[in-house]
Order: C-alpha cells, then structure tokens, then sequence
C-alpha cells in the first residue's frame, strides 16, 4: 500500500480515537441549529427559509471555528512528532518527507470534512423537517456553504502545517498559530475598515479592496457564499452589492485554493531541508 494512505489512515484512526469528529460536529452542528431557530423566528412571516438564515449567520461566524479547529489539528502535526522523537523512527522506514507530509494533511482534511459535513449537514436536515418542507433551492447555498468552510478548513491546515515545519518547539508554534488565527480572522478586517474609514479623499477603489480582501482566505469564503446565490444575497442585503464586485465565483474559489496550496508547498519546502 502507499505509504501516503497509509499515514492518511493512522492520522484518521487517531483523531476518531480523540473524539476529535465528534467533537467538532457536535460544536458545528449546536452552532448552525442556535442560528438557524433563533434567526428564522422574526422572519416567519415573510417565510424565509431556515436555511437561508443559517447560511447567511454562518458566513460571519464560521471564520471563527472553522479556522480554529484546523490550526488546533495542524499545528504540532511536525513539530509534535519532532519533539517526541517519532519523526525520526517514521523516516527510518521507506516514506519520503513528503509522503508523511502529504499522509498528515490528508488524514487531518478527512476528519474536518467528516465534521463539518455531519455537522452542518445534520444542523440542515433538522432545520429542513422542522420547517416542514424541503426546498433544493435552498440546499444550494447550503451545500456551497459546507465545501467552502471545508476549503477555508484546509487553508488553515496548511498554515498550520507550515507553522509546525519551521519552529523548533511546539508551544512556539501553538503561540503563532493562535496570532495567525487572530490576524486573518480579526485584525485584518479591522484594520482594513479602520483604513478606509480613515481615507475620507476616496483614494482606495473599489477593485483595490477588492484584491486586498483576496490576500485573507476568510473573507474570501464571506464572499462565496453571501454572493454566491441570489436568495442568499438578498437576505444580506448584498443582492446589489454582488452585482457591482467583479470577484466572480471561480476567480474567488481560485484564489481560495491557492491558500491551500501555496503554504502546503513551503511548509514541504521547509520540512524537506529540515535536521530531524
């Protein structure tokens, strides 16, 4: 067998043993049933769907867990074996650095995506039979939302991946990757509206903004899915908004997926050249 599924396997048994799939569909799920209830209730009479409402809370409040629980399952991925000692038995065996690499990541996106589909997916069925219908429109922006938080999931594990291949100890790595988890998910959007707040010239376009909201990968995954059907635009109050961004759907899950790539690839880089 490839050593890669091999290592994709034992990272996936180990994480089942944790009760780290349970834990985070059950957090997941509580979180998308809390939004989906109690926002729907002032809109019953306009007879918004259930789904609706939890994408368009989700959108603003998974940028917090999501990434969260990716920089806790990546971040002593490396460093951890490292420190333990077992990375340098692992790589006594026949396997390349990177297959472990490419083994660990696997494994790691595997059980984020089993939680955040059971999750989520569960959080929807419920809010669909306790509505009482079971509306496929509304399953679209739904189904978008779960993919997209599994991409910004895997954009966060190979930031943590490259964080756990550069540091010498692991709790320096646990200090950066909560400082990461922060800056992208707090202080880069604060500072931004500070900035533009401040600009009373008008000097900062549109599509400047536009590209620097493409250098953090959870306002990207706002974006997917605020604009990425018209239901769900509406609710926002973005429906005219999205006519105007020029950010289109596969430019947005394009550079979505260079997050993933991009700090996958250093983190092998630096992994590779590593003394273990």
């Amino acid at each position: 067998m490839n050593p890669i599924w091999i290592i994709t396997g034992k990272e996936v048994r180990d994480s089942l043993r944790n009760r780290w799939v349970l834990a985070a569909s059950v957090l997941l799920a509580a979180l998308a049933l809390s939004l989906g209830f109690l926002g729907s209730s002032p809109t019953g009479s306009v007879k918004v769907d259930p789904l609706t409402v939890t994408v368009v809370s989700l959108s603003s409040l998974s940028i917090f867990l999501i990434p969260l629980i990716a920089m806790l399952l990546s971040y002593d991925s490396l460093i951890g074996e490292i420190e333990r000692g077992t990375m340098a038995l692992l790589l006594s065996y026949p396997v390349s650095r990177n297959q472990i690499l490419a083994g660990k990541f696997i494994g790691h996106l595997i059980i984020l995506a089993l939680a955040t589909t059971a999750g989520y997916g569960i959080a929807g069925i419920t809010l669909q039979l306790a509505n009482g219908s079971f509306d496929i429109a509304a399953w679209k922006p739904f189904a978008l939302l779960i993919a997209a938080s599994v991409i910004l999931g895997a954009a966060f594990l190979s930031m943590g991946y490259l964080i756990s291949a550069k540091v010498k100890e692991r709790g320096t790595a646990a200090g950066i990757a909560i400082g990461v988890w922060l800056f992208f998910v707090v202080i880069f959007d604060m500072a931004l509206l500070g900035i533009l707040v401040a600009d009373t010239q008008q000097t900062i376009t549109a599509p400047v903004v536009e590209t620097v909201l493409l250098f953090n990968p959870t306002d990207i995954y706002r974006l997917l899915n605020l604009t990425g059907y018209e239901n769900t635009a509406m609710y926002a109050g973005m429906a005219g908004l999205s006519e105007q961004i020029s950010l289109t759907m596969p430019v947005l899950l394009t550079a979505q997926i260079l997050w993933v790539i991009i700090p996958l690839i250093l983190a092998a880089r630096i992994f590779g050249k590593r003394q273990i």
